[in-house]
Formats: C-alpha cells, sequence, structure tokens
C-alpha cells in the first residue's frame, strides 16, 4: 500500500512540475530561440524594424509612465479617501470597484468613444462639438481608467493592515490631517504605491486593444506587434517587438517581488476597523476631488454602456429598443457557452494545480520545486501576446500539434492564470497548523490521509476565490488567445474586439453586458459554495 502511494506521489508531482515547464517555460523559451536563431543560426532579423520605428519604444515608455503616474495618484487618492471616511462608504467604493473588474478590457475604450467621440452623447449630443476624441490623451486616460479599480483595491487592503497606535500617537502630538497623512500613512504606503505603480506599468505597456481602438494614428509597441502578426503574418517581427516588451517587464517584476515581499512583512500591525482622523486640510480636499471625479466616470461609463445596449437614434432621437440583443444573436451563436466552458475548465484546472503546487512547497517541503513556482509566476509578468506567440510556436509541430484545436486555448487560459492560485495556495498552506498535521501523523496517518482529511480541508475557502479569479479573468481574456483562436471558435471578448472594430458599438455594449452579468452569476455561485463551505467547516 505505501509503495503504491509512493508511486501516486512520484506521479503527482512529475504530472504538476511537467506541466507547468511544458505550457509556461517551453513555450516562453520557444519564442527566444525563434527570434535570435535562423537555421540554427544567431540572427538579428526580426529586431531590424528599430531602424524605422524605433519610436514605437518610445511611446510604449512614455505611455507606461504617463497611465502608472495617473493610476497611482488616482489609487492612492481613493483607498486614503475610504480608509479616512468610514467603513460603510468604504465597503460601497470597494464593492463598486470589484464589480468594475469583471468588466471586459474594451469597456473603458468603448464607452469613451460613446462619451466623447465624434458623435458622443457629452461631447455632440449635449455641446453641440465633433472633436478628435483618438490619440494619446485617450490611451492614456482609458488605460488607466481600467488600472486603477484594482490598485485602488490594493492601497486599500494595504491601508486595513496600519497599526492604528501610530494615528494615535500623531494626533495625540498634535498632528492635523495632511501631517497624518504625509507623515504616517504615506510612508506605511510604500511598498504598497510601489507595488500599485510597477503593476499598473507592466499592464500598461503590455496593451494593444486600447491603442488599437481609440489610439488613432498613434500606436505603442504592443499595438504594432498585433498588426505586424494579424496584417502581416510576419510571427518573427511580432516575437521580436514581445521580446522587446519584456525587457521592462521582467525588470520591474522583479521590483515587484521585493516590494511585494516587503508589504506583505510590513502590514502585519494591529488592523482597525475605524480611525478617527478629521476630514479636512488640503490633501484630503484633493483626495476627495480625485475620488469623486473618478466615480463619475465609471458612472458615466457603465450607464452609457446600459443605454447604448437598449436605445438607438431616428432622426435625432432617442427609443428604446431591444433590437441589438436580438443582433447579437448573429455574432455570439455557441460563443456564450463556449466562453463559459473554457472558463469554468481554466478555472478548476489552474485551482487544483495551485492547490498541489503549493502542497509539495509549503507542506511537504520540495525545496527543488521553488524553482518551478517562480516559472509558474512567469505569465503574470508575460504580455499577453507574448504569451499567445508562445503557444503558437510551441505546439504547431510534433511532439505536441495541437495548434488550431480548443485544448490549446483551454491549456493558454488555465496557465496564463496560475499564478493567481499559487499565490492564493501559498497563503492557505502558510497559515495551516503544523501541530495538526504532527497530530495526524502522531496517530498513523499517511501522506494521503494527510492530504485528505487536513490539508484539503483547510483549503476548500481559497478555491472558491481561485475560482472566481480565474473564471472572471478568463471570460474577460484578449490578449494571450488572440492569435491562437480559430474563427469558428472564437470567445465573447474577441466577438466584441471585432464587433468594436467593425464599428457596431451598440452591439458591442450588449455584448460587454452579457459578459459582466455572466461573471457576476457565476462568481455569486462560487461565493455562496464559500460560505457553505465555512459553515460546514464551523459546524464541525
Amino acid at each position: 500500500m505505501k509503495k503504491n502511494l509512493k508511486i501516486i506521489d512520484n506521479f503527482i508531482i512529475l504530472f504538476v512540475v511537467a506541466s507547468i515547464l511544458i505550457f509556461i517555460l517551453y513555450p516562453f523559451l520557444e519564442i527566444f530561440i525563434y527570434s535570435f536563431f535562423s537555421n540554427g543560426n544567431f540572427s538579428l532579423k526580426g529586431f531590424e524594424f528599430l531602424k524605422h520605428s524605433g519610436h514605437l519604444v518610445a511611446n510604449s515608455m512614455y505611455v507606461g509612465i504617463l497611465a502608472t503616474t495617473l493610476t497611482t495618484v488616482v489609487s492612492v487618492s481613493i483607498g486614503l479617501f475610504c480608509y479616512m471616511s468610514g467603513q460603510k462608504i468604504k465597503r460601497l467604493i470597494s464593492f463598486i470597484l470589484m464589480i468594475t473588474m469583471i468588466s471586459p478590457p474594451f469597456v473603458s475604450a468603448l464607452s469613451y468613444i460613446k462619451l466623447f467621440g465624434r458623435r458622443g452623447f457629452i461631447t455632440y449630443n449635449i455641446f453641440k462639438l465633433s472633436v478628435d476624441a483618438y490619440g494619446i490623451g485617450g490611451v492614456v486616460l482609458m488605460q488607466s481608467i481600467g488600472l486603477i479599480s484594482l490598485s485602488a483595491l490594493i492601497i486599500i487592503s494595504s491601508l486595513d493592515n496600519i497599526d492604528k497606535s501610530q494615528i494615535d500617537s500623531a494626533r495625540s502630538l498634535g498632528a492635523g490631517t495632511n501631517n497624518i497623512i504625509m507623515d504616517v500613512l504615506l510612508p506605511e504606503l510604500s511598498s504598497g504605491i510601489k507595488v500599485v505603480a510597477i503593476l499598473a506599468f507592466i499592464r500598461s505597456i503590455a496593451d494593444f486593444s486600447t491603442p488599437l481602438i481609440i489610439g488613432g494614428a498613434f500606436e505603442t509597441l504592443a499595438s504594432r506587434a498585433y498588426m505586424v502578426f494579424i496584417s502581416d503574418g510576419d510571427i518573427l517581427q511580432a516575437g521580436a517587438m514581445n521580446i522587446l516588451l519584456c525587457v521592462p517587464v521582467m525588470i520591474t517584476f522583479l521590483f515587484y517581488i521585493k516590494h511585494a515581499k516587503a508589504m506583505t512583512r510590513t502590514n502585519k500591525g494591529m488592523r482597525s476597523s475605524e480611525v478617527n482622523i478629521k476630514k479636512n486640510g488640503a490633501i484630503f480636499y484633493i483626495f476627495t476631488l480625485f475620488t469623486v471625479v473618478f466615480l463619475i466616470f465609471l458612472i458615466l461609463q457603465y450607464t452609457s454602456i446600459i443605454l447604448s445596449a437598449f436605445i438607438d437614434y431616428n432622426r435625432g432621437k432617442m427609443f428604446f429598443t431591444f433590437n441589438h440583443i436580438k443582433e447579437i444573436r448573429n455574432y455570439t451563436d455557441r460563443t456564450v457557452l463556449r466562453s463559459i466552458y473554457y472558463s469554468l475548465f481554466a478555472a478548476f484546472v489552474g485551482s487544483i494545480l495551485g492547490m498541489l503546487l503549493q502542497y509539495y512547497i509549503c507542506i511537504r517541503e520540495k525545496k527543488f520545486l521553488k524553482i518551478i513556482d517562480f516559472v509558474a509566476t512567469m505569465p503574470y509578468m508575460l504580455p499577453g501576446t507574448f504569451f499567445g506567440i508562445g503557444y503558437i510556436l510551441a505546439f504547431n509541430h510534433a511532439p505536441i500539434n495541437i495548434a488550431g484545436t480548443a485544448l490549446i486555448v483551454m491549456l493558454n487560459m488555465t496557465f496564463r492564470q496560475l499564478p493567481f492560485s499559487t499565490k492564493v495556495f501559498h497563503i492557505s498552506m502558510t497559515n495551516i497548523d503544523r501541530n495538526e498535521i504532527l497530530s495526524g501523523k502522531d496517530l498513523g496517518a499517511d501522506e494521503y490521509h494527510v492530504f485528505k482529511d487536513i490539508i484539503i480541508p483547510n483549503s476548500l475557502g481559497e478555491f472558491p476565490v481561485s475560482m472566481i479569479n480565474n473564471f472572471n479573468a478568463t471570460m474577460t481574456t484578449v490578449g494571450s488567445i488572440i492569435f491562437i483562436v480559430y474563427p469558428g471558435q472564437k470567445v465573447l471578448t474577441l466577438i466584441m474586439f471585432d464587433v468594436i472594430n467593425s464599428g457596431k458599438y451598440d452591439i458591442a455594449s450588449v455584448i460587454a453586458l452579457l459578459i459582466i452579468l455572466i461573471c457576476i452569476c457565476f462568481s455569486i455561485i462560487f461565493l455562496c459554495i464559500n460560505i457553505l463551505i465555512k459553515n460546514k467547516s464551523r459546524r464541525l
């Protein structure tokens, strides 16, 4: 029996290691080999575009820096406003931010066109203006709007863990609101602010869809790489462009790892449910202004999407209609069920792999697996298009020829979202009481029964959390799968992308609402499962 358990144990380890190496590291290496070696000889042919298109690198860095700055400033403002305004306001704003995180990646750009385009509701219908809303300004603004929700939630979470006694000490010494913010809160937030800035920069320069939709003549390296691949079919140049994108991403990701650990170490003070800081001072009013403006923009954004889905124009007058909803049947067909199926597969398999990997690292203390854990984190720092091109190069020939199948899409989605699962279960495994495991072994339990009776029950609460993130992220993903999905196998986000590029914004609004509703419904289902699991564990 013990021999059989050992064989099964070794097989599981081999399966986890092989899966991560094959579906993460192999595509990563393949794109480098393809871009730097031609017929076995070192070559820089793919990078010749730099001679005439070097400005694309500067454009990407410029947009990344501007979007990062705006995102960080507004996120910190929202976080501090929530922290100083009480629990009810914080919960409300946090709920709004979480809802906006499950939106498709094109919602901001779509609403921007509907509100501020040449025929936009605000610019044309209200102010009778026909302005050019395209260009770098729109790209930076829309990227920032899309990045702020997650960034603000990170700041709010960091502030929740600040030791309240520091604020009380500052107040007892006569510090005003401005002093508390500048001398206590912002220094304590330094690691969190750096993490937010790094994540915003990584996601900004890897974004190709926003520049394509509202960039106009303005291009970035990511958007050109997409066009080079789609229009010219030049995988070599597209791969080289994505490698250039990876250089700043990898450098900033190393800083992210450092500061994320620092944020975890420093934010273990006394948690505070409520702080008593006077809501006055110039800095607080500036934070309030940023927060209110952002929330107003969110309201306008989602209102415009909802109205676009149910309203049409005839001779300059608006009227209510269901025609747009009827029309999406021509675009979605079986796409809805396919998107849900792919997302459920990625959510479940990714969660299982994440749990098994962290079990062997944290509980079984297999030190060599820490290298595999780092490899599993790589998709988090890679641009989505990079990951997609890597899959094309790696899996369109023997020994694993799955190009053009649904499997390649589902595997790409699964391993693209794996980093979140590994981090969730890492926290879960490190919080398991070692004495409980030792007690089980003292009573004669082998590794199988320890896993079944101790590890799984203590990790079930994190499983729905991992499922929610992976499902929603997969339902709203574009970059990593846009190159590997065949026309007959498209998912909802790709249909929405095509519809926007065709100028059918009303249809795109309906699809956006459909994606949001699907994500909300499945999130509620997973949350209910989580509540049932917790209630059952309390009874036990």
